[in-house]
């Protein structure tokens, strides 16, 4: 990273042929009630008019900055935007995303009342295409929590736009991996191991669009299905490095997880990365089923019995 600028609040927001959303998610960062800040906009090998959008942005305001990549993906997007970041603290924003306009002030405010606490997070409101907000019935519920483990082994509970974090802690936590799914669940989980206190704000401070178009990490199943199971084996080193014993109910169910999540890159031909991902299942929580399933799999291949889990689980 570059030289901090004390107080200084950096936004680093990844892009790829997004530029109607970008202005958007750019003008919540310039609303902000807080100073200083500035707007690291990183260009992942963009090919429609993104670029010139870019452009047009830098050159209207002075606290934006733009850096241009080949196309890796958003978690080596915003390891680009965090490599030349100044800010004290660090702001991840999704270009389809966007903040509310005293996030960065309650934020600050909070971070600077807990000198222990490396993150702050509040509250996210979910809108729909149609611009109506939805209820996240697919997200545990936003409380006020001390620290991010156990329960984010069990799902990222917040979104990429919910924290504002302390550039040291992210230092600390090592950079982006070249993940394109659930790159930003395995970064969080690196940044929980390191015991990091949180502050919590009581407000809506994020607001996350969900839209037609797609997202950033859209790829074909093979590759998304890899790209998990390295995630999740990761996460899982991250959570025996904080101390999270096998005998926790998060372990245990996110051994579940992780046999679901074999069975799925079997049925799809991932076969290292599904033996893989049962060996490690059976560490936590060495079950008749599992142990059954990975013997089913030794005889008939990790495809076929992938597959003829799915074709069970059909018909329940």
């Amino acid at each position: 990273m570059c030289a901090m600028r004390p107080g200084l609040v950096s936004t680093i927001i990844p892009v790829f042929n997004r530029a109607g959303m970008l202005h958007r998610a750019v003008e919540s960062v310039l609303a902000q009630t807080y100073r200083p800040i500035e707007v690291v906009i990183v260009d992942d090998g963009s090919t429609d008019d993104t670029p010139q959008a870019i452009a047009e942005l830098a050159r209207a305001h002075g606290e934006v900055r733009a850096v241009r990549r080949a196309n890796a993906g958003p978690g080596a997007a915003r390891e680009s935007g965090r490599a030349v970041a100044e800010g004290e603290f660090l702001q991840y924003l999704d270009s389809d995303d966007r903040l509310l306009p005293r996030k960065f002030e309650l934020q600050v405010a909070a971070l600077r009342e807990c000198a222990e606490c490396g993150a702050a997070y509040g509250r996210t409101r979910y809108v729909g295409p149609d611009g109506r907000e939805l209820a996240p019935t697919w997200k545990a519920p936003m409380e006020r929590r001390a620290e991010m483990f156990p329960a984010f082994l069990l799902s990222r509970w917040w979104d990429t736009p919910t924290p504002l974090y302390r550039a040291s802690v992210c230092e600390a936590a090592g950079p982006w991996t070249e993940l394109r799914v659930e790159e930003d669940w395995e970064y969080d989980c690196r940044i929980a191991a390191l015991g990091t206190r949180l502050a919590f704000v009581d407000d809506v401070v994020a607001e996350v669009h969900e839209h037609a178009e797609g997202r950033l990490s859209g790829r074909g199943t093979a590759e998304v299905l890899r790209d998990r199971a390295r995630a999740h084996e990761l996460i899982l080193s991250h959570a025996r490095r904080a101390g999270l014993s096998n005998e926790q109910p998060e372990m245990q169910t996110f051994a579940r997880e992780l046999f679901h999540l074999a069975r799925q890159c079997g049925a799809a031909g991932l076969s290292s990365e599904a033996e893989r991902l049962i060996e490690l299942a059976r560490e936590i929580a060495p079950r008749w089923d599992l142990r059954v399933y990975g013997a089913l799999a030794g005889v008939i291949g990790w495809r076929a019995a992938g597959r003829a889990a799915r074709a069970l689980e059909r018909l329940r």
